[in-house]
């Protein structure tokens, strides 16, 4: 009878402990994926992050979930992710702000680059310098010369301390020796309203968030800040042609997860973001916008990057004297 008890017991915590092992070995993704945005609504990293949604939840047979966490240019939503479980579901698309810029503008930041795992770049495109179309401002040397003429009050918005806008108005700045006020807001949209309002005078926005609003005539786009014509927004000079040669900017965005994030997983993220990123509705919608898919060819080749990029934003970070505003 005692015998019999114990393999009855026996038994029992063998079959408890079954599904558990089941469940433990699940096959990645199991369940819904997040995506954390560091920018509000409407801006260029929410156009790429919903262009692209329906694709990988399709290609990873699980739903994918956008969630906005704007604010301080995107550190945030950077330190909600490194402070995620490393299992996976939880990804961060993110540009140069998160991963190079912050960390050099403030040492106090809560989370480090090192917090993450690349897995892919997936775009990359020029931003858009734009007015208020009642602006005088037509040209670039219009805004040199508006600029020098009443230093400090040309206001110029971007999505926040440390955006690409950000830097990409500091350069303008440092290579022409002007001085404009900067006024952060929480995301691209936001930025792009209070210039089609005239709270502030232009931005160095990017090409999702300007170019609609230039087509239906509420703002005035006056260049790329590429060196050459982008072909993807060919009706606006660069800036080689606008008058500023030596001015060339771009800026991307990328996949990244939790440090420790097993290599598999992050393997499966990386299939599925870049089969997601081919779609031709996806690569069509991006168009569109001024966006190209530009994708690493691996993980390593991703981080492999990064290390050069990273060093191009810190220099201009010191060599234009970026503060936190």
């Amino acid at each position: 009878m005692k015998k019999t008890s114990k393999h009855l017991i026996l038994a029992l915590a063998l079959g408890t402990l079954a599904p558990l092992a089941g469940a433990q070995s699940a096959p990645f993704p199991s369940k819904p994926i997040r995506i954390v945005i560091g920018f509000a609504p409407g801006g260029a990293a929410d156009y790429v992050a919903r262009s692209m949604s329906e694709a990988l939840s399709k290609a990873l047979g699980q739903t994918v979930v956008i969630d906005n966490k704007p604010g301080n240019g995107s550190s945030i939503a950077a330190d909600i992710v490194a402070k995620a479980p490393a299992d996976g579901y939880t990804l961060m698309i993110a540009s140069p702000s998160a991963i190079s810029v912050n960390p050099a503008l403030n040492a106090k930041l809560s989370y480090k680059p090192s917090d993450f795992i690349p897995v892919t770049r997936m775009t990359t495109s020029p931003l858009v310098l734009a007015v208020n179309p009642g602006s005088p401002i037509r040209s670039v040397p219009d805004l040199i010369a508006e600029a020098k003429k009443n230093p400090g009050k040309l206001n110029y918005s971007t999505s926040g301390n440390g955006s690409a806008p950000h830097l990409g108005a500091a350069l303008f700045n440092l290579l022409t020796k002007t001085e404009m006020t900067h006024v952060p807001y929480r995301g691209g949209s936001f930025a792009i309203t209070s210039v089609m309002a005239n709270e502030t005078q232009l931005t160095f926005g990017t090409s999702p968030s300007v170019l609609p609003q230039s087509s239906a005539g509420k703002l005035r786009a006056i260049a790329v800040s590429t060196r050459e014509r982008s072909p993807l927004v060919p009706d606006l000079p660069g800036m080689r042609e606008a008058g500023l040669p030596e001015y060339n900017l771009e800026f991307w965005y990328g996949m990244f997860v939790p440090v420790g994030t097993p290599a598999p997983v992050v393997k499966v993220l990386y299939e599925a973001t870049r089969k997601a990123m081919l779609e031709p509705s996806v690569k069509s919608a991006l168009a569109r916008e001024g966006t190209e898919v530009s994708l690493s060819d691996s993980p390593e080749q991703f981080a492999s990057w990064l290390v050069d990029d990273s060093k191009f934003w810190v220099n201009l970070v010191k060599s234009a004297n970026v503060k936190v505003d």
